[in-house]
């Protein structure tokens, strides 16, 4: 589907492995009154060619990295092709095919992506990849790649 590189990312999620028992029980938090995730680019209905720049924006919170519990503070997540009724907010959000995590605290990302249409939603989520409650997701939207 699609290819990242990134050996930081293997090292959170190792740690994440490690410490998902323990999560697995946490409480989620409000995110702060007003904040909003969203996309800075792609567009909407946007025809491209790969590799696919996602660059993601933050309205009332702060960037940090995946266990940095540093006050109204989170780290981006992708939703490719993948509805969020589908993710299990109060647990971790796992690494998989569909989920793109973004733990090094990054607003940017390429991402190598197969010809052919694809529905992207961001999900903001605190240092320990757990939800806030409610959720802070972007708007779903559509793009095609070439």
């Amino acid at each position: 589907m699609y290819k990242w590189n990134c050996s930081l990312a293997v090292g959170l999620f190792a740690g994440a492995l490690l410490a998902a028992p323990a999560m697995a029980d946490l409480e989620r938090v409000s995110a702060p009154e007003g904040a909003e995730v969203y996309f800075i680019s792609p567009e909407d209905g946007a025809t491209l060619s790969g590799p696919v720049t996602v660059r993601m924006g933050l309205k009332g919170m702060g960037v940090a990295p995946a266990g940095a519990d540093f006050p109204d503070t989170g780290h981006h997540h992708l939703l490719v092709n993948m509805p969020l009724e589908d993710v299990d907010l109060d647990a971790p959000l796992p690494f998989t095919d569909h989920t793109r995590h973004f733990g090094g605290g990054q607003t940017e990302g390429s991402l190598e992506l197969e010809p052919g249409e694809y529905r992207l939603q961001l999900l903001f989520m605190d240092y320990r990849h757990v939800s806030f409650d409610p959720p802070l997701v972007s708007d779903v939207i559509t793009v095609t790649v070439e």
